[in-house]
């Protein structure tokens, strides 16, 4: 799957799009805990859905853990990998090795 890169800085951010974009960049994972905690973002999962649209790669994993009252609790750890662009040898079939 072909990704787009990152490219925004942090003096770039004006939005909670560009927030989530930051993170990523920055520190490759985000929770929607940690986005409500370090940037007011409820709807983490939406802006997720809005950034993947636009062709950047975003993988999520759900994790279990429990909560207060010992009951399970399902939330996900959203994954940003960057495009691979310097490749030496690219395969364009099961015959071509070059």
């Amino acid at each position: 799957m072909n990704s787009k890169e990152i490219t925004i800085s942090k003096d770039d951010v004006k939005s909670q799009k560009d927030m989530v974009l930051w993170h990523l960049k920055s520190f490759k994972t985000l929770t929607s805990y940690q986005a409500f905690k370090e940037y007011g973002i409820t709807r983490l999962s939406a802006i997720i859905f809005n950034i993947r649209k636009e062709g950047y790669y975003i993988s999520s994993k759900t994790e279990t853990i429990k909560n207060r009252f010992n009951r399970n609790v399902d939330f996900a750890i959203y994954t940003y990998t960057p495009p691979i662009t310097n490749l030496k040898y690219r395969q364009t079939s099961l015959l071509d090795f070059t």
